[in-house]
């Protein structure tokens, strides 16, 4: 069964103008150069520290792009990307749109460029038949991590799997944030990662320290449901490890496309 949830917590940002590309060009963790309409990429927006600000989806449509952003960022985001835009040719304008994941079954839309198991994006307005709590459970199922997991300025997009989620592009040249981007890549020197863990009963408050062994601190819970949450871990603590949070057992589940 296909089924599609509105997703309340997405809004939608118009980009137009002929300097629409170069502009979110220099910005942006992917390229957006080559992007066509009908296409989508993901993509995140860093600080110049190179810690992750905000993820967005670049959807290619005929005149311009659609940003899908979070609702709660996308006044913050318009305004971050207007202090950017300088004297480029582009135009920034929240709209009311309405964005759709369709997952589970054929999905018609933009492709979800993280995961094929993640479905296709949809914007405009349509019928659901489901809520957007059901696709964050498949999200969750998937060990993607979402927003709620890497907030805002506390963690580097690799840490948040951005370059294993097509949400990195290495060879397009410069944006914001990319030396120290690039300079993990390139040492090696990725030493967290969110990855899902499982356990009995309700997750654990958002923050609970995980610990290896009993002792020893290997990371921390992050957004969660019963039996199952996203956490990021210290890799070098985790191997062959007894983890528990909040006193009990949890062990992480590493999904395929991150073995």
């Amino acid at each position: 069964m296909t089924f599609v949830a509105r997703l309340s917590s997405r809004a939608v940002i118009a980009v137009s103008g002929p300097d629409w590309r170069s502009f979110l060009q220099g910005l942006l963790t992917q390229d957006v150069e080559t992007l066509a309409p009908g296409e989508l990429r993901f993509s995140g927006l860093l600080t110049p520290q190179g810690k992750l600000l905000y993820d967005l989806f670049v959807a290619g449509t005929e005149d311009g792009a659609l940003l899908d952003v979070a609702a709660e960022h996308r006044a913050t985001i318009v305004t971050r990307l207007t202090m950017y835009r300088l004297r480029a040719k582009a135009t920034l304008d929240a709209v009311d749109t309405p964005v759709f994941a369709v997952f589970g079954g054929e999905a018609e839309g933009y492709a979800d460029p993280r995961l094929p198991s993640l479905g296709a994006r949809t914007y405009g307005e349509r019928d659901a038949n489901t809520d957007e709590a059901a696709y964050e459970t498949h999200r969750l199922a998937l060990g993607v991590p979402g927003p709620a997991d890497w907030g805002s300025e506390a963690n580097y997009p690799i840490e948040a799997d951005f370059d294993l989620l097509a949400g990195i592009d290495f060879k397009k040249g410069c944006f914001v944030g990319q030396e120290t981007t690039s300079r993990m890549k390139r040492r090696g020197t990725i030493k967290n990662r969110m990855l899902p863990i499982t356990f009995d009963g309700p997750a654990p408050a958002f923050g609970t320290e995980v610990l290896a062994n009993g002792s020893l601190r290997a990371g921390e819970v992050l957004s969660g449901a019963d039996g199952r949450a996203m956490a990021i871990l210290r890799l070098d603590r985790i191997e062959d490890a007894e983890l528990t949070a909040d006193g009990r057992p949890v062990k992480v589940d590493r999904p395929d496309w991150l073995a």
